[in-house]
């Protein structure tokens, strides 16, 4: 069942991240979860070596870390996948 969550965690980071990003992003939904999900374990795997992956509560601190993940891995991703498609970015 951890899988689905991954899908599912990986699919609403992807999102935000998206929503964050300036612009249009011209990469599938499809794509976007799996940055998603990347985004979200970098986020648990700097959160470990800080030292804040495990607390009482709410771990906001490792939510927001897999958040800028998510978002640094979409951003990226988006270069990566234009540069491969041959697309240009359109401007507005």
């Amino acid at each position: 069942m951890s899988w689905l969550w991954a899908i599912i965690v990986g699919f609403v980071l992807g999102l935000i991240a998206r929503a964050i990003l300036p612009g249009k992003q011209n990469q599938p939904l499809w794509l976007t979860t799996v940055f998603g999900i990347i985004g979200g374990v970098l986020g648990n795997a700097v959160a470990t070596w800080i030292g804040v992956h495990d607390t009482r509560g709410i771990d906001w601190t490792r939510h927001l870390l897999q958040l800028a993940g998510a978002v640094a891995i979409v951003a990226l991703g988006e270069m990566v996948y234009l540069a491969l498609r041959g697309g240009k970015r359109h401007t507005v």
